[in-house]
């Protein structure tokens, strides 16, 4: 009677671990240099190569909204990666968020994101040659800091992202770049949108920006609903999908 007790709760304890293992969203491990980064991982069900995206966090931090934000692009297909900039730090208030951000080197979040790009082509259920990445506010910065970082990815997404200025650096970039910014941004006004664009488009990259007028910075993930603005971004995440469809997925392609 013992011995079937012991043999039934290890295997409860089998099945526990196997289901944990074969959970579709999880936090994983991958190296980064001599160190360690993590990300939050979302997969869509079903074998074969698929897609992926990495997902990049707001100055918040790898927050509940960033991980909603994987959730559903797995929903759509890809396999989701949202890294942890902030290596397990969350914000919740502005005075932290800007702590955590000016603490940030960025050589190391540029290195934790190309890390993230060469552990996902590690996956087996990733297709290497289809990967793209996507970022809110610090994470549409390095968002564009990752393409130009790592000139193999397939495209990226910069929401209300830093951009650059310099033409040499706008020169070199290899990568197709969709963008989503607030006529109000105060922080990225929309003249430097519109010269980035500019100069890009005069060197022959694949821009396609987007200025919603009465929109100010953080118009598609603030909490705040002065600053929020549904049909906005209803509008940009609609944007994000198609451009995300088209290069990863070869959907909305003529001929």
């Amino acid at each position: 009677m013992v011995r079937r007790i012991f043999a039934s709760l290890i295997g409860l304890l089998s099945l526990g671990a196997a289901l944990v293992a074969q959970s579709p969203d999880r936090m994983v491990e991958f190296p980064s240099g001599s160190e360690k980064a993590s990300a939050y991982l979302a997969a869509p069900e079903g074998g074969g190569r698929k897609p992926a995206v990495v997902v990049i966090q707001e100055w918040w931090g790898l927050n509940d909204f960033v991980k909603g934000k994987a959730d559903a692009l797995a929903k759509q297909g890809y396999v989701a990666l949202a890294v942890d900039l902030y290596r397990g730090k969350v914000a919740t208030d502005s005075d932290t968020a800007h702590q955590l951000m000016r603490g940030l080197p960025e050589d190391r979040a540029i290195r934790d994101l190309k890390s993230s790009v060469a552990y996902l082509r590690t996956r087996s259920d990733v297709d290497g040659k289809k990967i793209a990445a996507i970022g809110w506010c610090m994470g549409g910065g390095y968002s564009l800091g990752l393409a130009l970082a790592e000139p193999t990815l397939a495209g990226a997404v910069i929401n209300y992202g830093r951009l650059v200025t310099e033409d040499v650096t706008i020169a070199s970039l290899k990568v197709p770049l969709l963008g989503n910014f607030g006529g109000q941004d105060q922080g990225i006004p929309p003249g430097s949108v519109r010269e980035f664009e500019r100069k890009a488009k005069a060197a022959g990259k694949s821009v396609d920006f987007k200025i919603y007028p009465d929109a100010g910075h953080g118009f598609a993930s603030a909490t705040d609903p002065k600053v929020y603005r549904p049909a906005d971004a209803r509008d940009a995440d609609a944007r994000s999908s198609a451009f995300l469809a088209k290069i990863l997925k070869g959907q909305g392609l003529k001929g």
